[in-house]
């Protein structure tokens, strides 16, 4: 009965009819690129005040037509390389294998050690130090292979470890490339090549404009030279939408996946004080120049120069939308605004810098003579080779040389909390609760401390703010996805940043199960952004292209019971009837098909 109702339905032309009405309003079915941006920093309080206050902005507009889920997290250790790994494979350091810039892995070898002799085990450097520099200690914005830490490649070579040696998982970017798209991103540094994933070619166009000169001129000492930093690679997106590459040569059309960082929030939330020395010489309004930054109170109220940095960044993502719209792709483009990471602390009331963690051990009564003590110090004094390695910002990680020791330094650690300024020690069952063990995997930490809430692990009087712990302030992160066909809503159902990576491909009609960190962790894609039908109906365009083609065309229609799309090019019909939610099919030669339920369909589409 049911076969017969849709084949009248049919006949009576009521499937393609032209009064019929689009099926639902978040149908991203006519996405075809996505423009993924870090502000690196940003709050999703930020977010949320920028938009009360600035009514006319970029981010008000983008809002407009939105998902802002306020509740979004970033993986526990909020630095910028876990972060963007997040975002951009789909998984935390437990598939990527990375959990900050510089860390350390028990497997490595030291960039000097070319043989790879002797007992593996190293710090791994992926920071501005890496670069290639002129003369004058200009970074030619490459990675010299001299300064890469060493390993043990497939073939037993000892080689040079590329960051994108060094992530275990493939991004979206090697993916898109995979479904015959073209791709593209700009960051801080040449490090971000890791981007590329294993493969090694993942980004199509990659600018790393470095923006902390190893030894030379280190733009984020002001907001002003870190925005205009950031400015080289908006005026590389700007024409990357215009089809050419970033440096505006000829190029191979509007990536499918593209984006950017900016720097200058994070900058302008933890710069004690703006251009201090005077070194921009062009920062040089007296209401940032030599003035405080970060925020004035515990509400998010930011100070002049954080104002300053975020009204750079709207006024940024403002001529992003412009070009959109200008080039006719703004409705086909889902732009994305999150942040790799937060800041800790929002209230400056809050931030306490007792000094650096073994520093602090170290002036313990026993910091001279304990064992555990001592192995933290050896550690600590580690400058090369397998003896350990100390990393704190608002978080410390400790690899100790004796893994033997773990749990003896966290009894340690938890007896002298107060002195040392602890909330939490992760070591042994507890780690492992949160990540692989590091006595099988060579990158985890033995020991991570969280420390009390606006403890930086430093004496340095540049910074009040500092991020890569656990707290709310460094995780809880802006995120919104925008399409003019999104209904605009607030969600603030718990969500974390490693969805982004598995709805960008979503987005984009390609299965997210593609990311490998998404098979491994079960990452889902964002609640509320897309709708089940339209999923499986975008996969189907993919999936059967001598079918349903060309992909794109058809628009989701509705003639209850029914929501289907009709294609004039191969005249065939497919959609879903609310009866009994199975899927049909009809060809060219008229037969009607009842092609199953739609939960078996969704498990093949990866919906």
């Amino acid at each position: 009965m049911l076969k017969k109702s849709l084949a009248v339905a049919v006949s009576l032309g009521l499937l393609g009819a032209a009064a019929l009405v689009p099926a639902h309003a978040n149908d991203l079915g006519r996405v075809k690129y996505v423009l993924l941006i870090s502000v690196d920093g940003l709050h999703a309080l930020d977010v949320a005040n920028y938009v009360a206050a600035n009514k006319n902005s970029a981010l008000a507009q983008l809002s407009s037509h939105a998902i802002t889920y306020s509740n979004a997290k970033t993986p526990a250790n909020s630095d910028s390389f876990p972060g963007l790994m997040a975002l951009t494979t789909g998984g935390s350091p437990n598939s990527t294998g990375l959990f900050y810039d510089v860390s350390y892995s028990r497997d490595i070898y030291d960039p000097a050690n070319t043989s790879c002799s002797g007992q593996p085990g190293n710090t791994m450097v992926f920071d501005e130090t890496i670069d290639a520099y002129n003369a004058n200690n200009v970074s030619l914005n490459v990675i010299s292979p001299a300064a890469l830490p060493r390993y043990k490649d497939a073939s037993g070579t000892c080689s040079p470890l590329y960051p994108h040696n060094a992530i275990h998982t493939n991004t979206i970017f090697e993916v898109a490339k995979a479904n015959g798209g073209h791709t593209a991103w700009a960051d801080k540094h040449p490090a971000y090549e890791w981007l590329n994933g294993p493969s090694g070619t993942g980004v199509d166009d990659l600018y790393t404009p470095e923006i902390t000169n190893a030894g030379g001129f280190d733009n984020t000492v002001s907001v002003v030279c870190t925005a205009q930093n950031d400015y080289l690679k908006v005026n590389g997106i700007i024409n990357e939408i215009s089809g050419l590459t970033h440096d505006g040569k000829s190029g191979p059309g509007v990536p499918m996946i593209f984006g950017m960082n900016f720097q200058a929030v994070s900058v302008g939330q933890k710069i004690a004080v703006n251009n201090k020395a005077g070194l921009c010489t062009t920062d040089t309004d007296p209401t940032i120049n030599k003035q405080p930054g970060g925020y004035v109170d515990g509400s998010g109220t930011p100070t002049p120069v954080l104002s300053y940095a975020l009204k750079s960044v709207d006024t940024a993502l403002g001529s992003m939308v412009t070009a959109l719209k200008n080039q006719g792709i703004y409705d086909s483009t889902l732009f994305i605004v999150s942040a790799k990471h937060g800041q800790s602390p929002i209230n400056p009331a809050k931030v306490n810098k007792p000094g650096h963690f073994a520093d602090l051990v170290a002036a313990l009564p026993d910091g001279k003579t304990n064992p555990a003590a001592i192995a933290i110090a050896n550690a600590n004094a580690c400058s090369t080779g397998s003896c350990g390695f100390v990393q704190d910002d608002d978080i410390a990680l400790i690899w100790l040389q004796d893994q033997t020791q773990a749990q003896s330094v966290a009894n340690y650690l938890n007896a002298n909390a107060k002195a040392l300024f602890i909330d939490e020690v992760m070591a042994g069952s507890e780690l492992t609760l949160k990540f692989n063990s590091p006595l099988t995997d060579s990158r985890v930490p033995d020991i991570i401390v969280q420390p009390n809430f606006g403890t930086i692990y430093t004496t340095s009087s540049a910074k009040n703010a500092e991020h890569g712990g656990f707290s709310y302030s460094d995780t809880n992160v802006g995120l919104l996805v925008s399409n003019p066909v999104i209904q605009s809503q607030t969600v603030s159902t718990p969500v974390a940043t490693s969805q982004v990576a598995a709805s960008i491909l979503q987005a984009l009609g390609i299965n997210p199960n593609q990311l490998q960190a998404v098979t491994k962790e079960g990452t889902q894609v964002l609640p509320f952004l897309f709708n089940q039908q339209a999923c499986i109906l975008d996969w189907a365009e993919t999936a059967y292209p001598g079918l349903f083609s060309p992909a794109g065309s058809a628009t989701t229609q509705v003639a209850s019971p029914y929501t289907y799309r009709y294609y004039p090019a191969t005249n065939s019909y497919v959609g879903f009837s609310s009866a009994d939610n199975h899927v049909y099919f009809k060809g060219s030669n008229g037969l009607l098909q009842d092609e199953g339920s739609i939960s078996a369909w969704t498990g093949k589409a990866g919906c």
